[in-house]
């Protein structure tokens, strides 16, 4: 789809048209590549006057470019730029197949230490050892195992509630 104007006000959002008179805010956070503000009348630029906070802001007039030289300065742009590469990275718990028990640390805590222990604490007045983690981990471990057979004798890719009995 061809671009039939400029830019768009960062105000208003009407189209500013190649070849046209425009105002730019100016402090230079507001002319940065990224920011790239652009008004199309004074009234547009005063009005981002109380979110960007300035001391001493005016706004200075320019000239939009030919639709030529748009168009030349984006053939330049995009060939000067890399390449964007976009690489996605698998969380430690998701990499290799499903069921990879090779990846699986049998030995780490599942349970939340401070919760236990103060749930105890709570309700007995009682310490927790530490050794009761690893315990615990364990047989939420089984019970967990137990539940993905359960799932798996059901056809199902997702492990419910009703599957630990």
């Amino acid at each position: 789809m061809e671009q039939n104007y400029w830019k768009k006000c960062s105000a208003c959002k009407k189209e500013i048209p190649f070849s046209h008179k425009y105002y730019q805010c100016s402090v230079s956070t507001c002319q940065g590549k990224r920011t790239g503000l652009q008004f199309c009348s004074v009234s547009c630029w005063e009005r981002h006057l109380p979110g960007a906070r300035h001391k001493n802001a005016g706004a200075i007039e320019k000239h939009s470019p030919s639709k030529a030289e748009f168009e030349k300065e984006q053939g330049s742009t995009e060939a000067s730029q890399p390449q964007r590469r976009i690489i996605r990275s698998q969380p430690a718990a998701t990499q290799g197949s499903p069921g990879d028990k090779a990846k699986v640390d049998n030995h780490e805590v599942l349970i939340v230490a401070s919760k236990l222990k103060q749930y105890i604490k709570d309700v007995s007045g009682m310490n927790t050892s530490q050794s009761v983690l690893n315990v615990l981990s364990d047989m939420v471990r089984r019970a967990s195992q137990d539940a993905i057979d359960r799932a798996r004798e059901d056809g199902r890719k997702t492990v419910l509630d009703r599957d630990f009995k």
